[in-house]
């Protein structure tokens, strides 16, 4: 699954947010200056995630964003859902559209793998809260020992 630009941009406030959660909020400039992303840009982001409810704004002039929920209780997929399009159903891959039946049992075959694939994505990214996501072990960079 690729993911456009401004998920990954969400997803990067949703993680700032997890780490400033019990000790305050965060700033759209804070977020943009550590990611190097337009403000602009990462205010709609902002915007975004009120909308959606995972996140919450806080007016004035030490304002900023805070996460709605408990990190522990929102998920990856939670923040994806809100940027990345649902993809509708297709009876085949290989049809112009949605109502032409299928002409070709390979690709239906292919169609089922992929499915399969794109479910077992969301299941991971549901399973990865935001909680886990930012306090998790970082992966081991170092190249692997010859000998």
């Amino acid at each position: 699954m690729k993911l456009n630009k401004s998920t990954k941009y969400a997803l990067y406030a949703a993680m700032e947010m997890t780490l400033a959660a019990g000790n305050g909020h965060v700033t759209t400039a804070q977020v943009a200056e550590r990611y190097r992303i337009p403000s602009a840009v990462m205010a709609k982001v902002f915007q975004q995630l009120v909308r959606s409810g995972i996140a919450v704004g806080i007016r004035g002039t030490r304002g900023g964003y805070q996460l709605a929920r408990d990190p522990a209780q929102l998920t990856v997929l939670d923040v994806i859902e809100v940027f990345e399009p649902q993809h509708s159903p297709v009876e085949c891959l290989l049809a112009e559209s949605s109502h032409q039946p299928c002409t070709d049992p390979g690709a239906c075959r292919l169609k089922r793998v992929l499915d399969e694939v794109d479910e077992l994505v969301r299941c991971t990214f549901a399973s990865i809260t935001l909680e886990t996501l930012v306090h998790a072990r970082p992966p081991d960079v170092s190249p692997p020992s010859v000998g």
